[in-house]
């Protein structure tokens, strides 16, 4: 599964949803200048500006204070600062304002989320889907905290499902593929990945999802071919992930002290990878005994 830390998480989160809500409307007809002083104030939340959007935000809520996605989004900034208290304040109003819009839902789930009460935020994001079967946030969000329970065929099916409402969101071919792998379905997880693969061409998650499937398989020297560009290419979270599946893929070819430099090489890019951990860990584990 593509590895998001909670801050992370929220950040993106926040985009996602603020991006969404933009569109709505509420049940009674809104000032034009509250609309577009949401729509602006979303926009500068997207981009970091957040006194910015804290003022059109404020403002499109004094044109009108019933005005729900004006609450959310003021809430959602407020999570970004990481003011917790005035975000579940705040959205928890959005939500009494009108409970039949997917966004006060999905928007509390991020905030529980935030405070590591997943349970809650599970409820929260079904909730959402609830009211929009096809709001994608909410669907990417209860499966990814499916996975990361350990519930893999429920998160099967949600990432399934997100592929239909939102086919362009890689996450959701990324999870499908995952959830299949970690079920054993590893036919259903070549026809995924490859479906993926001619969707989005060689994004490098999908290029990473090859390159564990040939491990699973004992090819691992083809995917230390496939991982190689990679670990030279890209953000540095991405070309930690690439070091520590090439790390993997030397230790299956039995050379620890290359694994071990692999390994090195990613926790220096990413210090939190636990796969870059493990093969040090063995690395060194096989040095010892030696």
């Amino acid at each position: 599964m593509v590895r998001d830390p909670a801050a992370r998480l929220v950040a993106l989160s926040v985009l996602a949803i603020a991006a969404a809500i933009t569109g709505c409307s509420t049940t009674a007809p809104l000032p034009p200048r509250a609309v577009e002083l949401n729509r602006l104030g979303a926009a500068a939340l997207g981009s970091g500006d957040l006194p910015t959007a804290e003022a059109r935000l404020a403002l499109a809520i004094e044109y009108s204070p019933r005005f729900t996605e004006a609450w959310v989004n003021l809430g959602l900034l407020e999570l970004r600062r990481g003011e917790r208290g005035k975000a579940r304040k705040d959205i928890a109003h959005a939500r009494s304002l009108n409970p039949d819009l997917p966004a006060p839902h999905h928007a509390m789930g991020l905030v529980e989320e935030r405070e590591g009460r997943t349970r809650q935020a599970e409820a929260s994001y079904r909730a959402a889907l609830e009211v929009d079967p096809g709001f994608a946030p909410s669907r990417a969000n209860l499966g990814r905290l499916l996975f990361a329970g350990g519930r893999f065929e429920d998160a099967r099916e949600q990432f399934l499902r997100l592929t239909e409402v939102a086919p362009e969101a890689l996450d959701g071919w990324l999870g499908l593929a995952e959830s299949l792998a970690r079920l054993g379905r590893e036919r259903d997880c070549d026809l995924t990945t490859g479906r993926a693969r001619r969707r989005f061409g060689d994004r490098p998650e999908i290029v990473v999802l090859v390159a564990r499937q040939l491990l699973r398989r004992g090819a691992y020297g083809e995917a230390a071919e496939v991982l190689e560009p990679l670990a030279s290419q890209g953000d540095p979270r991405r070309r930690a992930e690439a070091w520590a599946w090439l790390g993997v893929a030397l230790l299956g070819e039995g050379d620890v002290d290359a694994a071990g430099r692999a390994a090195e090489q990613a926790l220096a890019l990413d210090a939190g990878d636990a796969v870059a951990a493990f093969v040090l860990g063995r690395a060194r584990g096989a040095a010892l005994a030696e």
